[in-house]
């Protein structure tokens, strides 16, 4: 997606989206300080140029007994298209990989892992990771504790 020509009004849209994705649009109407119709037509307009791309919930992982967050970076043995293609097939198949991001520097990707506990990281990695044709080194890295969340960044 190009970058959206947005004003003001569309980004008090998108700032009161982020924190209450299910706001009435007459609510989102009183907050923003305009009538409910061209604040829908806003929010729709936002939607088709591709800057909304959908609505859901938040989600507390340690809350659903996932406990463990685990940045993983990996290196593949090739850069070439198949390789890349082949690993990131791979990785969607595994439920505990929520983030997957192809990277600049001395590493190709960089996972976010989530796991219940170390031991299920660990058959995870040993059992799914490292078996993943083409993978050529892993490096992991727990974070204590996070300092900074948000979904997105608006204007």
């Amino acid at each position: 997606m190009k970058s959206a020509t947005i004003d003001q009004v569309d980004t008090r849209i998108l700032r009161v989206l982020l924190v209450d994705g299910r706001i009435s649009i007459q609510q989102l109407s009183e907050q923003i300080g305009l009538s409910p119709t061209p604040t829908a037509r806003r929010v729709q307009r936002l939607e088709s140029v591709g800057a909304i791309t959908g609505f859901g919930a938040r989600i507390d992982e340690a809350a659903l007994g996932f406990d463990i967050s685990v940045f993983v970076s990996v290196q593949l043995d090739k850069q070439v298209d198949d390789a890349l293609a082949a690993f990131e097939s791979a990785i969607l198949q595994f439920p505990e990989v929520v983030d997957c991001w192809l990277m600049t520097g001395n590493r190709d990707y960089l996972l976010r892992v989530v796991t219940t506990n170390l031991s299920d990281f660990e058959t995870f990695l040993v059992g799914k990771l490292t078996k993943v044709d083409g993978v050529a080194s892993i490096e992991s890295s727990i974070p204590l504790r996070r300092v900074k969340s948000a979904y997105a960044r608006t204007p």
